[in-house]
């Protein structure tokens, strides 16, 4: 089975601009960006959804969130920021490998779509 496009990030086969990564999370900066700030924090173990994440997956899991948050704090997102996590095709899930959309730097309005 090839290598989804995160995990080609995440080995460095693909340039991304990078703002913090560790032995269970990269996160770098969207190409497509939907808002000010558009940071993607990503497993680098390569799980397609969180549907389809395990109970095996409870640790890593957290540590994607608890990092969410650091990130964007460290990105200045003091007001409030929205984080995504899309699931299957009618979620808006455009690669498959889980991940979380870190948006912020503007008003977030509700509905989102």
């Amino acid at each position: 089975m090839s290598k989804t496009l995160f995990e080609r990030i995440a080995a460095k086969e693909i340039p991304a601009n990078l703002v913090y990564e560790d032995e269970h999370v990269i996160a770098f900066r969207d190409l497509h960006p939907q808002a000010p700030t558009h940071i993607l924090i990503v497993p680098r173990k390569p799980i397609p959804r969180i549907a389809e994440a395990t109970p095996a997956d409870h640790a890593m899991l957290g540590h994607l969130l608890l990092k969410a948050a650091e990130v964007a704090k460290q990105a200045g997102l003091t007001h409030g920021y929205r984080l995504v996590i899309n699931n299957g095709p009618d979620g808006g899930e455009s690669v498959p490998h889980l991940h979380c959309h870190i948006l912020g730097g503007r008003a977030m309005s509700w509905p989102p779509g």
